[in-house]
Protein backbone atom coordinates (compact mmCIF):
# COMPACT_ATOMS: atom_id res chain seq x y z
CA UNK A 1 0.00 0.00 0.00
CA UNK A 2 2.87 2.68 0.81
CA UNK A 3 5.26 3.52 -1.66
CA UNK A 4 8.45 5.30 -0.86
CA UNK A 5 9.47 8.43 -2.36
CA UNK A 6 13.15 7.06 -2.25
CA UNK A 7 14.97 3.62 -2.72
CA UNK A 8 14.31 2.33 0.81
CA UNK A 9 11.55 2.83 3.21
CA UNK A 10 11.66 5.12 5.94
CA UNK A 11 12.32 4.18 9.57
CA UNK A 12 8.44 5.67 11.39
CA UNK A 13 9.32 3.25 14.58
CA UNK A 14 7.82 5.38 17.45
CA UNK A 15 6.55 8.16 15.18
CA UNK A 16 3.16 10.35 16.18
CA UNK A 17 0.82 9.44 12.95
CA UNK A 18 -1.87 12.78 12.11
CA UNK A 19 -4.51 12.01 9.44
CA UNK A 20 -7.87 13.24 8.44
CA UNK A 21 -10.94 11.88 8.15
CA UNK A 22 -12.76 12.81 4.58
CA UNK A 23 -15.76 14.85 6.99
CA UNK A 24 -17.79 16.98 6.88
CA UNK A 25 -16.91 21.03 5.86
CA UNK A 26 -13.19 19.40 5.15
CA UNK A 27 -11.47 20.11 8.20
CA UNK A 28 -9.39 17.70 8.61
CA UNK A 29 -7.69 17.83 5.86
CA UNK A 30 -7.78 21.56 5.86
CA UNK A 31 -5.80 20.88 9.71
CA UNK A 32 -3.61 18.71 7.75
CA UNK A 33 -2.95 21.14 5.58
CA UNK A 34 -2.10 23.90 8.04
CA UNK A 35 0.71 21.15 9.92
CA UNK A 36 2.08 19.96 7.23
CA UNK A 37 2.77 23.46 5.06
CA UNK A 38 3.55 25.06 8.79
CA UNK A 39 6.35 22.90 9.98
CA UNK A 40 7.37 22.01 6.33
CA UNK A 41 6.86 18.37 5.99
CA UNK A 42 8.97 16.36 3.72
CA UNK A 43 7.19 13.92 0.91
CA UNK A 44 7.80 10.53 2.01
CA UNK A 45 5.80 8.22 -0.03
CA UNK A 46 2.02 7.70 -0.82
CA UNK A 47 -0.48 5.07 -0.91
CA UNK A 48 -1.06 3.25 -3.68
CA UNK A 49 -4.87 2.32 -3.09
CA UNK A 50 -8.14 1.31 -4.97
CA UNK A 51 -10.40 2.46 -2.02
CA UNK A 52 -9.90 6.52 -3.37
CA UNK A 53 -10.89 8.48 -5.90
CA UNK A 54 -8.46 9.03 -8.39
CA UNK A 55 -7.21 12.29 -8.65
CA UNK A 56 -3.52 14.08 -9.39
CA UNK A 57 -2.90 17.90 -8.92
CA UNK A 58 0.24 20.61 -8.61
CA UNK A 59 1.85 20.52 -5.70
CA UNK A 60 -0.69 22.13 -2.62
CA UNK A 61 2.47 23.52 -1.23
CA UNK A 62 4.68 25.03 -3.57
CA UNK A 63 6.94 28.20 -2.39
CA UNK A 64 8.05 29.18 -5.56
CA UNK A 65 8.59 28.33 -9.10
CA UNK A 66 10.84 25.39 -8.84
CA UNK A 67 8.85 23.38 -6.88
CA UNK A 68 4.83 24.44 -8.26
CA UNK A 69 5.06 21.93 -11.00
CA UNK A 70 5.51 19.08 -8.82
CA UNK A 71 2.60 16.49 -8.91
CA UNK A 72 0.31 15.67 -6.15
CA UNK A 73 -1.81 12.66 -5.92
CA UNK A 74 -4.99 11.30 -3.61
CA UNK A 75 -2.59 10.17 -0.55
CA UNK A 76 0.31 11.23 0.31
CA UNK A 77 2.75 10.65 3.30
CA UNK A 78 5.24 13.38 4.75
CA UNK A 79 7.01 13.11 7.77
CA UNK A 80 9.20 15.50 9.95
CA UNK A 81 11.70 13.14 11.34
CA UNK A 82 13.49 16.08 14.02
CA UNK A 83 9.64 15.86 15.98
CA UNK A 84 9.01 11.83 14.93
CA UNK A 85 5.63 13.16 13.39
CA UNK A 86 4.00 11.96 9.93
CA UNK A 87 1.65 12.94 8.11
CA UNK A 88 -0.84 11.02 5.92
CA UNK A 89 -3.21 14.03 3.50
CA UNK A 90 -6.19 12.57 1.99
CA UNK A 91 -7.56 14.67 -0.96
CA UNK A 92 -10.67 12.32 -2.29
CA UNK A 93 -13.56 10.58 -1.30
CA UNK A 94 -13.69 7.00 -0.88
CA UNK A 95 -15.37 4.54 -3.16
CA UNK A 96 -18.15 3.12 -2.66
CA UNK A 97 -17.78 -0.18 -0.33
CA UNK A 98 -14.32 0.77 -0.27
CA UNK A 99 -14.01 2.23 3.59
CA UNK A 100 -13.47 -1.04 5.11
CA UNK A 101 -10.98 -2.40 3.49
CA UNK A 102 -8.70 0.97 3.47
CA UNK A 103 -9.02 0.70 7.34
CA UNK A 104 -8.18 -2.53 7.37
CA UNK A 105 -5.05 -1.96 4.85
CA UNK A 106 -4.32 1.85 6.65
CA UNK A 107 -4.08 0.16 9.88
CA UNK A 108 -1.96 -3.30 8.96
CA UNK A 109 0.60 -0.31 7.74
CA UNK A 110 0.85 1.37 10.91
CA UNK A 111 1.07 -2.05 12.82
CA UNK A 112 4.00 -2.92 10.51
CA UNK A 113 6.04 0.01 10.57
CA UNK A 114 5.76 0.67 14.37
CA UNK A 115 3.93 3.71 14.93
CA UNK A 116 3.36 4.74 18.55
CA UNK A 117 -0.19 5.85 18.20
CA UNK A 118 -2.43 7.77 15.18
CA UNK A 119 -4.30 10.82 15.57
CA UNK A 120 -7.32 11.77 13.72
CA UNK A 121 -8.46 15.00 12.92
CA UNK A 122 -12.15 15.27 11.90
CA UNK A 123 -15.73 17.07 12.05
CA UNK A 124 -19.12 16.24 12.82
CA UNK A 125 -22.62 18.11 12.02
CA UNK A 126 -22.88 20.69 14.16
CA UNK A 127 -26.91 20.52 13.66
CA UNK A 128 -26.86 16.77 15.05
CA UNK A 129 -26.02 18.14 18.61
CA UNK A 130 -27.87 17.23 21.55
CA UNK A 131 -28.49 19.88 24.53
CA UNK A 132 -25.89 19.10 26.76
CA UNK A 133 -23.43 19.60 23.62
CA UNK A 134 -24.79 22.74 22.16
CA UNK A 135 -24.57 24.45 25.49
CA UNK A 136 -20.48 23.71 25.90
CA UNK A 137 -17.23 23.68 23.83
CA UNK A 138 -17.89 22.34 19.92
CA UNK A 139 -14.68 20.30 20.78
CA UNK A 140 -14.45 16.53 21.33
CA UNK A 141 -12.24 13.77 21.41
CA UNK A 142 -12.39 9.76 21.56
CA UNK A 143 -9.40 7.09 22.78
CA UNK A 144 -9.32 4.09 21.70
CA UNK A 145 -8.84 1.28 24.88
CA UNK A 146 -4.88 1.29 24.20
CA UNK A 147 -4.64 5.04 24.12
CA UNK A 148 -6.63 5.81 27.48
CA UNK A 149 -4.13 4.21 29.36
CA UNK A 150 -1.22 6.67 28.39
CA UNK A 151 -2.71 9.75 27.73
CA UNK A 152 -6.79 9.49 29.80
CA UNK A 153 -4.38 11.98 33.00
CA UNK A 154 -3.11 14.51 30.19
CA UNK A 155 -6.34 15.20 28.62
CA UNK A 156 -8.67 15.69 32.01
CA UNK A 157 -5.74 18.26 33.19
CA UNK A 158 -6.58 20.40 29.42
CA UNK A 159 -10.38 20.26 30.88
CA UNK A 160 -11.39 18.30 27.69
CA UNK A 161 -14.43 16.83 26.81
CA UNK A 162 -14.92 13.08 25.85
CA UNK A 163 -17.38 12.40 22.85
CA UNK A 164 -20.92 11.32 24.69
CA UNK A 165 -22.75 8.16 23.62
CA UNK A 166 -26.28 8.78 21.98
CA UNK A 167 -29.10 6.20 20.73
CA UNK A 168 -27.99 3.98 18.14
CA UNK A 169 -30.93 4.80 16.97
CA UNK A 170 -31.92 8.31 17.08
CA UNK A 171 -35.75 7.94 16.89
CA UNK A 172 -35.53 5.21 19.94
CA UNK A 173 -34.81 7.11 22.88
CA UNK A 174 -34.74 3.20 24.56
CA UNK A 175 -32.03 2.30 21.95
CA UNK A 176 -28.71 1.25 22.90
CA UNK A 177 -26.32 4.23 23.29
CA UNK A 178 -23.05 4.12 21.09
CA UNK A 179 -20.75 6.44 19.97
CA UNK A 180 -22.10 8.14 16.34
CA UNK A 181 -19.88 10.75 14.45
CA UNK A 182 -22.73 12.02 11.84
CA UNK A 183 -21.04 13.52 9.05
CA UNK A 184 -17.19 12.05 10.38
CA UNK A 185 -16.71 9.84 7.09
CA UNK A 186 -14.32 6.87 7.88
CA UNK A 187 -13.58 8.37 11.61
CA UNK A 188 -16.27 5.43 13.35
CA UNK A 189 -14.84 2.65 11.38
CA UNK A 190 -11.25 3.67 11.52
CA UNK A 191 -11.70 4.03 15.77
CA UNK A 192 -13.92 0.95 15.46
CA UNK A 193 -11.23 -1.12 13.54
CA UNK A 194 -8.36 0.49 15.86
CA UNK A 195 -10.09 -0.74 18.97
CA UNK A 196 -10.26 -4.14 17.57
CA UNK A 197 -6.74 -4.38 16.90
CA UNK A 198 -5.46 -2.85 20.32
CA UNK A 199 -3.70 0.18 18.14
CA UNK A 200 -3.47 3.58 20.26
CA UNK A 201 -5.63 6.00 18.41
CA UNK A 202 -7.45 9.31 19.47
CA UNK A 203 -9.80 11.56 17.36
CA UNK A 204 -10.00 14.93 17.81
CA UNK A 205 -13.17 16.65 16.26
CA UNK A 206 -15.17 19.66 16.14
CA UNK A 207 -19.13 20.25 15.10
CA UNK A 208 -19.14 22.15 12.11
CA UNK A 209 -21.26 23.64 9.37
CA UNK A 210 -20.48 23.44 5.56
CA UNK A 211 -19.00 26.39 4.55
CA UNK A 212 -16.12 29.00 4.70
CA UNK A 213 -14.68 26.26 6.96
CA UNK A 214 -11.26 27.96 7.24
CA UNK A 215 -11.41 29.24 10.62
CA UNK A 216 -13.12 25.51 11.98
CA UNK A 217 -9.32 23.77 10.54
CA UNK A 218 -7.57 26.78 12.66
CA UNK A 219 -9.79 25.96 15.69
CA UNK A 220 -8.78 22.47 15.48
CA UNK A 221 -5.35 22.54 14.57
CA UNK A 222 -4.88 24.82 18.33
CA UNK A 223 -7.14 22.28 20.18
CA UNK A 224 -4.22 19.55 18.86
CA UNK A 225 -1.56 21.92 19.77
CA UNK A 226 -3.08 22.06 23.14
CA UNK A 227 -1.83 18.39 23.66
CA UNK A 228 1.23 18.30 21.21
CA UNK A 229 2.46 21.59 21.27
CA UNK A 230 3.39 21.28 17.94
CA UNK A 231 4.04 24.98 17.71
CA UNK A 232 4.81 27.13 20.50
CA UNK A 233 2.42 30.27 20.53
CA UNK A 234 4.73 33.91 20.17
CA UNK A 235 3.20 36.93 22.22
CA UNK A 236 1.06 39.06 19.89
CA UNK A 237 2.61 42.81 19.01
CA UNK A 238 -1.23 44.40 19.37
CA UNK A 239 -2.01 42.81 22.96
CA UNK A 240 1.08 41.20 24.60
CA UNK A 241 -0.89 39.42 27.16
CA UNK A 242 -2.70 37.20 24.29
CA UNK A 243 -0.40 34.82 22.75
CA UNK A 244 -1.26 33.49 18.82
CA UNK A 245 -0.18 31.27 16.79
CA UNK A 246 1.59 30.97 13.46
CA UNK A 247 0.03 28.84 11.25
CA UNK A 248 1.12 29.06 7.89
CA UNK A 249 -1.30 28.22 4.86
CA UNK A 250 -0.89 26.62 2.18
CA UNK A 251 -0.21 28.74 -1.27
CA UNK A 252 -3.35 26.55 -2.70
CA UNK A 253 -5.80 27.75 -0.73
CA UNK A 254 -5.85 31.25 -2.47
CA UNK A 255 -7.85 29.22 -5.43
CA UNK A 256 -10.26 27.83 -2.03
CA UNK A 257 -13.02 29.33 -3.51
CA UNK A 258 -12.13 30.01 -6.86
CA UNK A 259 -10.69 32.36 -8.79
CA UNK A 260 -12.07 35.79 -8.63
CA UNK A 261 -14.53 37.69 -10.52
CA UNK A 262 -13.56 38.82 -14.45
CA UNK A 263 -13.16 42.36 -14.29
CA UNK A 264 -14.81 42.23 -17.53
CA UNK A 265 -18.09 41.47 -15.20
CA UNK A 266 -18.30 45.09 -14.04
Amino acid sequence: MFVPCGESVPDLTGFTLLMPAVSVGNVGQLAIDLIISTLNMSKIGYFYTDCLVPMVGNNPYATGEENSTELSINAEVYSLPSRRLVALQLRSIFIKYKTKPFCEKLLSWVKGSNCARVIVLSSSHSYQRNDLQLRSTPFRYLLTPSMQINVQNKMKSLNWEEMEKSPCIPEINDSEFCVRIPGGGITKALYDESCSKEIQMAVLLKFVSEGDNIPDALGLVEYLNEWLQIIKPHVSSEDPTVPSLRWKMPSSWRLLFGSGLPPALF
